[in-house]
């Protein structure tokens, strides 16, 4: 131990810097690793169980079946009228718009009250009305104001992400440190030169995490808006699943979603990496 301290301490800034990338990429690599065995060995133990006849076949598809029937979906279009493609560019369409909207209006609006408070003493008394309601409650008003297109949809999946957007941006810039706001009042820097210059940056953190939990509800709450009468989509694939008394297309929409869910959660991961970059 003490060899490889002494050794450590012998080796250039450079040296030290390539040494603790390349310690941290073999221990990325490592928990990677375990993850895929942590998945593979679910789905073996799965297998397994069906073949066993623990699980009864009819009911629980082994994974084999579930891949099988991904490839058959890709082209057929049978029993719910569509390929599997066209349902995930419905869900996404549905999903992303709700999420998006979400996004533009709950981000800023969580800030202001935050940061302002005659807004928020102005706002909070709605918001809290709105924040406890369902958002699948909102499907019969919903219908009536905008009928059963995709404003619709994408409605109940806004209001299920909308709600932590707002929570998470509001509780991110309220935790903005006051020295730094008071090191910026004696630089003479107005209310919303630090509101835009120190508040929004120190409340990123919060509000992605924000966004996270808003990205899962979008997902949650797909199957609920696309009850609306829907002719393609995820979460009408699995509908007409249950319809059809098919649980392999109800468990291949479930493992879409998830897989889909993945992707994002991905992509947001490297977008907050990058924007709070700074913070390293």
């Amino acid at each position: 131990m003490k060899d490889s301290k002494e050794a450590f301490k012998k080796l250039s800034n450079e040296e030290r810097v390539n040494l603790v990338k390349s310690q941290k990429k073999k221990s990325e690599y490592q928990l990677t690793m375990l993850s895929v065995i942590g998945i593979l060995g679910f789905l073996i133990l799965w297998q397994c169980a069906v073949l066993a006849g623990w699980l009864p076949s009819r009911y629980v598809p082994m994974p084999t079946e579930v891949v099988k029937l991904f490839a058959v979906k890709m082209t057929d279009p049978n029993p719910d009228g569509a390929v599997l493609g066209i349902h995930i560019l419905a869900s996404l369409q549905v999903a992303l718009t709700g999420f998006f909207l979400a996004l533009i209006i709950g981000i800023p609006l969580g800030l202001f009250m935050g940061w302002f408070r005659a807004f928020d003493q102005f706002m909070r008394p709605v918001f809290e009305i709105l924040r406890p309601i369902p958002p699948v409650s909102w499907i019969p008003l919903t219908i009536i104001w905008m009928g059963i297109g995709l404003k619709a949809k994408a409605f109940i999946v806004f209001f299920s992400a909308f709600v932590p957007c707002v929570i998470n941006s509001y509780t991110g810039i309220k935790q903005t440190s006051q020295v730094l706001i008071n090191v910026a009042k004696t630089c003479g820097a107005s209310n919303f030169t630090i509101f835009y210059k120190i508040g929004i940056p120190s409340s990123m953190t919060m509000t992605f995490a924000g966004v996270r939990v808003a990205l899962g509800n979008a997902w949650a709450t797909l199957v609920a808006a696309e009850m609306l009468a829907a002719s393609a989509g995820l979460g009408y694939m699995i509908l007409q699943g249950r319809q059809f008394a098919r649980a392999d297309i109800i468990i291949l929409g479930i493992v879409v979603i998830g897989m889909i869910g993945v992707l994002f959660t991905s992509v947001l991961g490297a977008v907050e990496k990058r924007v709070l970059g700074w913070k390293k």
